[in-house]
């Protein structure tokens, strides 16, 4: 399996965090949330438009931009 970005999951797919290509302080804070290299996520569902992106990780649900979630890599399960 290759690495992919979280955005680029299919709704409901699951992955687990390998790293980030995001900028220093956007990395803190999602690292902050529970997204932290290793966690499992899925994918929930994308917003009429596309952007927010809702994921769950670590029990509770996340809504992050399709900008910052095209920067977390992921290696779907």
């Amino acid at each position: 399996m290759s690495a992919e970005t979280l955005a680029e999951l299919a709704v409901g797919g699951r992955a687990r965090v390998t790293g980030f290509v995001l900028e220093a302080e956007i990395r803190q804070r999602l690292m902050e949330m529970g997204l932290t290299k290793g966690a499992e996520c899925q994918l929930v569902r994308f917003a009429p438009m596309g952007d927010p992106v809702e994921v769950k990780v670590r029990g509770y649900h996340l809504s992050l931009r399709k900008a910052e979630a095209q920067g977390i890599l992921v290696q779907p399960l």
